[in-house]
């Protein structure tokens, strides 16, 4: 398969490169397709998402990119969209005044609307994920994964992301210690949202940053879960989310097995302005 990546963060967010550096290694590794897909920005203090005030110059140098290695390798851009109800804006006006080729919609922070406090999922420190379910959810975990879940579901049908981030990602710095992914509970929730993303015909990212950060043993989302997406024909892509040049085919080649092991057979790229099928 031509490998390809469309979800990656340069410096203009929190990735830790120049976009061109990765369209640099894109090509040594044999790409065909990039997309970057800055963390859009939030009404809020944070670490990771690009500052409203430079989405114009992030516009420009991924345009100016694409000018210079036309007929070289394809180039997108994207954003990776946060939702959190009553505080982000609607995907499609970044959309449209961004002209982006495609909208990542992911789950960073969980609202609970009973509390002030907002539980963050990411980051490379559990402990703010423990903090988070304290604060927001009073210790509740199985109400703290409902509200992940159902922020998510909301998220499919009233933003109507092209691709859905790193599913899964509430189990991340669980890791065994709260719940098992195994629990009917939990798989009654996630089958839900799969049923969402089907019947919203959106994407499923298989995204492997957690395997090569070791923060998870798993993909997002879990390979278990692989089967309930077959069955229910959802198209999937393989990102690995990167963050640096060298990340940006990591854990692909297991992952490729993965998938054909669960008896997917093709996965989905954004290619001359449309989605199309590759074969695995």
């Amino acid at each position: 398969m031509k490998l390809f990546n469309l979800h990656t963060h340069t410096t203009f967010s929190d990735g830790k490169e120049d976009a061109e550096a990765f369209v640099e290694e894109a090509l040594r590794r044999g790409f065909d397709v990039i997309g970057f897909s800055e963390h859009a920005p939030l009404p809020m203090e944070n670490g990771f998402a690009i500052p409203e005030e430079k989405l114009e110059d992030y516009k420009n140098h991924i345009t100016a990119l694409k000018e210079k290695y036309r007929g070289r390798i394809e180039i997108y851009i994207s954003l990776e969209m946060d939702y959190i109800p009553g505080v982000t804006s609607d995907f499609s006006l970044l959309k449209e005044s961004m002209g982006l080729d495609y909208v990542i919609g992911s789950i960073h922070l969980v609202k609970n609307a009973d509390t002030p406090h907002l539980w963050f999922i990411d980051g490379p420190q559990k402990d703010i994920y423990d903090e988070g379910v304290r604060q927001a959810f009073g210790g509740n975990i199985r109400a703290a994964v409902k509200a992940y879940f159902r922020q998510m579901n909301e998220m499919i049908t009233t933003q109507k992301p092209d691709i859905i981030g790193h599913m899964d990602k509430v189990k991340m710095h669980n890791k065994g210690r709260y719940f098992s992914t195994s629990e009917k509970w939990y798989m009654d929730l996630l089958r839900e949202s799969l049923d969402v993303i089907r019947e919203n015909d959106a994407i499923v990212e298989i995204n492997t940053r957690g395997i090569y950060k070791k923060r998870s043993e798993t993909l997002f989302p879990d390979e278990t879960v692989l089967p309930e997406i077959k069955k229910r024909n959802i198209p999937l892509t393989i990102t690995s989310d990167a963050h640096r040049p060298a990340d940006l085919s990591e854990h692909f080649g297991e992952t490729i097995r993965i998938l054909q092991d669960a008896g997917i057979r093709e996965v989905v790229c954004y290619r001359e302005d449309k989605w199309q099928a590759r074969p695995l």
